[in-house]
């Protein structure tokens, strides 16, 4: 049976914890801060662990806090997940399908996706969160994700079915004042001596061991200065003179000002959008979104 009192004092944590401040937190919460701070007491009382050291300027978690913090956020999503099932079942909606994203297919294939359900199934609500690709599959086994738009290999991957939706042109990032910022196209073995911002290879094994690849046949082993988990990030690091990073070419069209993206010479294509969900439980419109994305159906 669901404990709803301790769910109420973890919420009470989680606005305390992202707040680091009981006066804000009470604020963000619609009360005021001594029965707050009150039922910070009761919760730390029954989990028998301080939460909050108080400082000078407001709180900071113990290595308690610190630990269940991840786990309470994931409850927290959990919960808004249920409560928007809840009131589109009241108001007369069919169907939730909660769909995780790159930036990319935000920006690219998933809003025409969204249109088309709009139109063929008014009904059903879509619920779109941005998610890393690393986060995709614990979130399609765990079942908080029904579907996820991210950057994975084209196989398959235990109970997750993976299809591969768009490959892309390999490019290179490069800070606006880099010597090479001004070539129509930027050859890979040039890129020798320039330190790399990439993503750790447990992210995405396979996609980081085809850039490795790539990069070895060109003659060299990159110098890796600075580790990001988003494509965004290594953007991020390029603008601030960090390196260059290898990225797909589309991402021409949302890079910022001081970051130029130049195709690499000759044809180096990778996977940059898949569609992935879990082969035991796929959702009731798997066929529909993979005939509106070009995909193809193997259960």
């Amino acid at each position: 049976m669901i404990n709803f009192r301790l769910v109420r004092h973890l919420w009470l944590f989680l606005a305390v914890a992202e707040e680091r401040h009981f006066g804000r937190a009470a604020r963000r919460l619609g009360m005021t801060q001594p029965p707050l701070t009150e039922q910070i007491k009761v919760l730390e009382h029954a989990l028998r662990v301080k939460l909050f050291d108080r400082t000078p300027k407001g709180v900071q978690l113990t290595p308690a806090g610190q630990a269940i913090l991840p786990a309470v956020r994931r409850l927290a999503d959990q919960l808004e997940h249920l409560e928007l099932a809840v009131r589109e079942a009241a108001s007369g909606q069919v169907g939730l399908l909660t769909i995780g994203a790159i930036t990319s297919a935000m920006l690219d294939e998933l809003p025409a996706v969204i249109e088309r359900l709009k139109l063929s199934h008014p009904g059903v609500t879509v619920s779109v969160r941005e998610i890393d690709s690393a986060d995709a599959i614990p979130a399609l086994e765990s079942g908080e994700l029904d579907l996820a738009l991210v950057r994975l290999a084209g196989r398959d991957e235990g109970s997750i079915r993976v299809r591969p939706l768009k490959q892309d042109r390999l490019a290179v990032a490069l800070p606006l004042a880099h010597s090479l910022a001004g070539e129509a196209s930027v050859p890979l073995a040039a890129l020798a001596e320039d330190p790399f911002v990439l993503f750790p290879r447990a992210l995405n094994p396979t996609y980081f061991d085809t850039l490795m690849a790539c990069c070895h046949e060109a003659g060299f082993a990159p110098r890796v200065l600075h580790e990001a988990r988003t494509v965004a990030s290594q953007v991020a690091f390029v603008g601030c003179g960090q390196g260059v990073a290898l990225v797909p070419e589309t991402l021409h069209k949302s890079a910022p000002a001081n970051v130029v993206i130049r195709p690499l010479a000759g044809e180096v294509q990778v996977v940059t959008t898949a569609l992935a969900w879990h082969g035991e439980r796929p959702p009731a419109l798997l066929d529909l979104l993979l005939a509106e994305l070009g995909g193809e159906t193997r259960l």
